[in-house]
């Protein structure tokens, strides 16, 4: 009987650390392109890099015209596209835009509004 409960207590430690590591496993964070907004997305990019070729284009906060402004991008603002939806590409800036958003801001951009993408 002694010997069946130090194989209990030995066991109890064990089983309480498998827990935890399955427990961190389950809460270890998405890589960086996977977090936030682009919950959105219907397709990943491997980081392209784009510059805006249109004056006062929209980085909006969703994909589509009914969400709101982030502020306005011009031409020859740089960005790296994250991924994408249908026409629109969430992105993020990678300097400060001439408007004065600020770098590393992440928003949705119309794809038609998008030039020199490179992988």
């Amino acid at each position: 009987m002694i010997s069946r409960i130090a194989t209990r207590s030995a066991i109890v430690p064990a089983v309480m650390a498998m827990a935890a590591a399955a427990a961190l496993t389950v809460t270890t964070a998405p890589a960086a392109h996977a977090v936030g907004e682009n919950t959105k997305c219907t397709v990943n990019w491997s980081n392209f890099r784009a510059t805006v070729g249109k004056n006062a284009w929209n980085l909006r906060t969703g994909p589509s015209t009914g969400y709101a402004s982030r502020g306005f991008l011009y031409r020859g603002d740089k960005l790296t596209v994250l991924c994408s939806r249908g026409n629109w590409d969430y992105s993020q800036l990678t300097q400060r835009s001439k408007s004065g958003i600020s770098k590393g801001t992440r928003g949705w951009v119309r794809a038609d509004g998008l030039v020199n993408l490179a992988g």
